[in-house]
């Protein structure tokens, strides 16, 4: 397995256990029942919560993204240094960025998704030219 790939699995296992910490917290605040169920008037989760939500919504829609571009290097053959250097960035810059969301972190929250759209640009670069 590539190195590529390798950041490819981190970044989709963190995304995949993004959802549990909110989740946990619509049990507590309405319990099971409205957790598993469509209450028509749900009590309203933490604001930390909220955030955490919407941050794992962004990690699943960049995900897209950066798997696409993982997958295409890999099949393509590209993988060198750079691709390599920026599969990391892209992974620790989506940990920032999940975790400066959900601690309202604004400018922290800002730059690490920038960070994480340039290492996806940057793979990009590498596998078109």
């Amino acid at each position: 397995m590539t190195t590529e790939l390798m950041y490819l699995a981190l970044v989709t296992t963190f995304t995949a256990v993004m959802w549990i910490p909110y989740v946990l917290n619509r049990i507590l605040v309405g319990g099971v029942m409205d957790a598993v169920g469509y209450p028509d008037d749900p009590k309203p989760l933490a604001a930390w919560a909220v955030r955490m939500k919407a941050a794992h919504s962004n990690a699943v829609e960049n995900l897209v993204i950066f798997a696409a571009l993982v997958l295409i290097a890999n099949a393509a053959g590209v993988s060198n240094g750079c691709t390599v250097a920026v599969a990391a960035v892209y992974f620790w810059a989506r940990v920032a960025h999940f975790f400066a969301y959900t601690f309202r972190i604004p400018w922290v929250r800002t730059v690490a998704f920038t960070i994480g759209w340039v290492a996806q640009m940057a793979l990009a670069w590498h596998i078109l030219m």
